[in-house]
């Protein structure tokens, strides 16, 4: 049995800069954590796959393509591919996201 701890996981390089942990990465599916500081958001963006973001912890702003909803813990989030999506942190308090990207995705995101 493999078993990915947040704490001992290293962060990710992203071009959000915000810390991003892999924390599951085959051919079939992506599991990253997200942790976001009061302010913190990412980039409007679009992935070439399907991703959904289940909240763990705070209520994040997210954006699916023109609809934006502040979204309470123990929540999940279906973003489609090709879709337009951003998670902001507009309170202050820390958010975590599980984010899950199936399949992998075999080219990059692209930023707008």
């Amino acid at each position: 049995m493999k078993i990915s701890k947040v704490a001992d996981t290293p962060t990710k390089e992203n071009p959000h800069n915000v810390d991003v942990r892999l924390l599951y990465n085959k051919d079939t599916a992506q599991a990253l954590h997200m942790q976001l500081a009061p302010g913190e958001s990412l980039k409007p963006h679009k992935t070439p796959v399907d991703v959904f973001f289940f909240v763990i912890e705070g209520k994040p702003d997210i954006l699916v393509g023109e609809e934006k909803v502040r979204v309470e813990a123990n929540s999940l989030v279906d973003s489609p591919k090709d879709i337009v999506h951003c998670i902001y942190n507009n309170t202050e308090s820390i958010v975590r996201v599980l984010v899950v990207k199936a399949p992998k995705p075999a080219s990059k995101t692209k930023l707008l």
